[in-house]
């Protein structure tokens, strides 16, 4: 057939797609508007104005590791030459197990699961790029999907291994599980930990409008400037509050393990790598379902207050059957790994136990 009858008969269906992009595209930044109007009046009536003495955000002098001993390497990338740094024990005890944090986190919110894995595994905690000492390029473009799917592959083979269990919790949880899609012959087994994949996360808040409630800061992010400008204000008020919530923040976080996740963010630019992943977020919208197959172990927070226990059954209907174990845990909220380590523990050893025999 030629190419211009083709390209005729194909022409309705990208002027529609084209159509839709653009009409999500309005939704999105409508949202985006309405949530920064929500935000600003709260930071207003809460008082985190910038003017009054002492209120400007603090640039920590020194990092702080919380307490937790640990060797520090920095991978240097072959696909792009970025440096990320990471935390790494036990090495030569087994399989690669590789960790990828949230936001507003970096490795430090694996210190529990590195203790406890690395006599069985080599355990290792990256900071993502734009995290921590991680090289943070400032380019939106930087932090498309493509680009992270091809970090980790970098560090998996970087690091000598063809393969991993790959650990992940929220953010990290969306490129674990576009990861095992892209890349499954590097991916083992996959411990997941409140985050759905992408497209499943798509398709279900279209049906549940609580689920756009519960994660509006997604659409505030996808603006320029003002998000940093929020987040750092009252010496980052807004993330202090977000982790040490008595309800929804990390239970019994001391002041020393607070200040190991906000001293990268009071850096010069702290905020402006991490905000591109969400800047990123809508990019490829509207996804296509995607079947899943790599062997999973999905834990969730029954009181997690960003994302409903309804993604769990959704994500576990794109399942090859037999291949997710999944387990919403009673009481438990959004920081799994540092809430409820020995729960967590215990699942991981009966999960891995047949790797180990």
């Amino acid at each position: 057939m030629p190419e211009l009858v083709v390209t005729a008969l194909l022409a309705p269906s990208r002027l529609s797609l084209k159509l839709l992009r653009a009409f999500m595209w309005c939704l999105v930044f409508s949202a985006a508007l309405m949530t920064a109007a929500v935000w600003s009046g709260r930071a207003s009536k809460e008082g985190m104005v910038e003017a009054k003495p002492g209120s400007a955000p603090r640039r920590r002098a020194q990092p702080s590791g919380g307490g937790v001993p640990q060797t520090l390497d920095l991978a240097v990338l072959q696909s792009s030459g970025l440096r990320l740094h990471y935390v790494s024990a036990g090495q030569g005890n087994g399989p690669l197990m590789l960790f990828l944090h949230g936001f507003p986190e970096n490795w430090f919110s694996w210190r529990y699961q590195l203790r406890e894995f690395q006599s069985r595994f080599h355990v290792v905690a990256v900071d993502l790029r734009g995290y921590g000492p991680s090289d943070a390029p400032r380019d939106v473009d930087c932090y498309t999907n493509d680009l992270l799917m091809a970090d980790i592959q970098d560090i998996i083979q970087g690091l000598g291994y063809s393969k991993c269990i790959l650990v992940a919790h929220d953010w990290g949880a969306l490129l674990a599980w576009n990861f095992s899609i892209y890349y499954p012959a590097l991916v083992e087994r996959m411990v997941v930990v409140s985050g759905a994949p992408m497209s499943v996360y798509q398709d279900y808040s279209l049906r549940h409008i609580g689920q756009f409630f519960r994660s509006n800061y997604m659409f505030l992010f996808q603006l320029p400037w003002l998000p940093e400008k929020l987040l750092s204000m009252s010496d980052f008020q807004i993330l202090k509050t977000t982790l040490t919530h008595p309800k929804r923040g990390i239970p019994r976080l001391t002041p020393n393990e607070l200040e190991a996740f906000l001293y990268n963010f009071s850096q010069p630019g702290g905020l402006i790598g991490p905000l591109n992943y969400y800047r990123n977020l809508f990019r490829n919208f509207p996804l296509e379902p995607q079947e899943l197959a790599t062997p999973t172990l999905l834990l969730w927070g029954e009181k997690d207050p960003f994302f409903q226990p309804g993604l769990v059954g959704a994500t576990g209907s794109r399942f090859v059957p037999g291949r997710l174990e999944a387990h919403i845990l009673p009481g438990a909220g959004h920081w799994i790994p540092q809430s409820n380590p020995q729960e967590m523990h215990q699942y991981m050893w009966a999960f891995l136990q047949d790797l180990l025999d």
